[in-house]
């Protein structure tokens, strides 16, 4: 079992920066990918970024390339999301979660989940 806690969401005003953290406890985390998902009100769970634990390579979502940015530090056994630029439409429920075997799109495979951090990002 995975445990996973994300924190640092907030309300944030169009073009600020928030960084999410993903603390993970039980397993070892470093052998698991991890990814960020997203769900605004009304609207479907999306994919937002994953990073894997074979190789460190990251995969975005083309709305948030270039703004945002996935990272894990193993020793901590934690992930972070790095938010740049943010726009109204990023306002979401954000989630963190892990998985041993993953997809190349992190749509299947992800077995543990945090409780998700609420980000609000006012125009």
């Amino acid at each position: 079992q995975v445990q996973l806690v994300e924190s640092g969401g907030g309300l944030v005003q169009a073009g600020g920066s928030l960084r999410l953290s993903c603390a993970a406890s039980g397993r070892t985390f470093s052998r698991y990918s991890m990814g960020w998902f997203r769900q605004a009100p009304g609207k479907e769970r999306e994919f937002v970024a994953g990073i894997s634990w074979t190789d460190g390579s990251a995969v975005y979502v083309d709305s948030v390339k270039g703004r945002f940015t996935i990272s894990r530090d193993n020793a901590k056994n934690t992930g972070y999301l790095q938010m740049n630029s943010l726009k109204p439409e990023d306002t979401a429920v954000y989630y963190c979660a892990a998985g041993r075997i993953v997809s190349s799109d992190y749509k299947s495979g992800m077995n543990y989940w945090g409780k998700g951090t609420l980000v609000t990002v006012s125009s």
